[in-house]
């Protein structure tokens, strides 16, 4: 499966992270972790929902490939955390805003930002299926969830829309190929981080984490152990040594959480990673082919070149992704 084009749309706006509303009701402690994380500011547009972030990526990455929208075979919407409204299809009102109305559409999610994994394998599985399909769009808005951006003790949230139109990995040389996936979850820690929302009003939405200890510690564990076993299976099942790795990338909760990837996989992550986490935050879903591809712009990963993106995500679930990096058009793909 190849990636045809890719676009970002993060909003202008940045929002240096001590200037944040809700800091001035933290305590002391989490007050200096937020401040630790290694995120200076976020993007941020209220007058932009989900759905908005999404479509202005979409058309970009349409425009980027000159394919109307009306010719996509599909549209997958990784849904947003906290939808506008109930019983509403967020997927179906995205298709319409773009005129794609030909594409099978659909959503997939729940795993937070590791919902991009299976929106990627349901792309697979749809071109496998019919070969007449045609081009498939996945896309994401990132909101958070609640009225708050910091998620203690993990992560500063900030805005921003992502598309990535995929094609078959046989239809032609490709900017970036997908060579496998492989995912994880255990449900264990289905709420671990959760947002209690039927009894008060969207501006006392908290994201809260029932237990910080098991965050920190227990999950930590469990999260070296799955992903060392992903990435020796998608090594090995692809004939490849680590060796001929030559960049990884992981999704930007903060710098310790990059560390602490390096130091159990014995890796390093690419500095366009740390780079972004302090421009952005966490895009959930859109931070690891973000990096990615600001790394091909930079010229760090070229031609001919492997690259494995990392994610995880505290529901609890894993995911490995092979990249290899083909021929780039003579406009790359970027925020906008």
């Amino acid at each position: 499966m190849a990636v045809r084009s890719a676009a970002w749309h993060v909003p202008e706006t940045a929002v240096a992270v001590p200037d944040l509303a809700e800091l001035a009701s933290l305590g002391a402690s989490e007050r200096s972790t937020c401040l630790a994380l290694g995120i200076e500011t976020v993007r941020a547009d209220d007058g932009l929902n989900a759905a908005a972030l999404g479509e202005l990526a979409a058309r970009e990455a349409l425009d980027r490939a000159g394919l109307a929208a009306r010719d996509l075979g599909a549209l997958i919407v990784v849904e947003p955390r906290a939808p506008e409204t109930l019983l509403s299809s967020e997927a179906t009102r995205l298709q319409h805003l773009l005129g794609a109305e030909r594409a099978v559409t659909f959503t997939v999610g729940g795993l937070g930002c590791v919902s991009i994994t299976p929106a990627l394998l349901a792309a697979r599985g749809l071109m496998c299926a019919d070969r007449d399909l045609g081009d498939v769009l996945v896309v994401h808005g990132s909101k958070p969830a609640a009225a708050g951006r910091y998620r203690h003790p993990v992560t500063v949230n900030g805005d921003g829309g992502q598309a990535l139109l995929l094609s078959r990995g046989d239809s032609g040389p490709a900017p970036v190929r997908l060579l496998d996936i492989v995912q994880e979850t255990n449900g264990e820690h289905w709420d671990l981080f959760h947002v209690e929302y039927r009894d008060r009003p969207a501006d006392q939405w908290q994201e809260v984490c029932r237990d910080p200890s098991t965050y920190s510690f227990r999950l930590a564990m469990e999260s070296r152990g799955r992903l060392s076993g992903l990435l020796s299976g998608l090594l090995e099942r692809n004939g490849l040594k680590p060796g001929d790795i030559r960049g990884h990338l992981s999704q930007n909760l903060s710098a310790a959480g990059f560390t602490f990837t390096e130091e159990s996989l014995g890796i390093g992550i690419m500095p366009v990673c740390r780079e972004n986490l302090r421009r952005y935050g966490h895009l959930g879903p859109n931070d690891v082919f973000l990096n990615l591809y600001t790394a091909i712009e930079r010229g760090e990963l070229t031609e001919g070149d492997h690259a494995v993106l990392i994610n995880v995500s505290p529901v609890a679930a894993w995911s490995v992704l092979l990249a290899e990096i083909g021929p780039q058009p003579e406009t790359g793909a970027h925020a906008q």
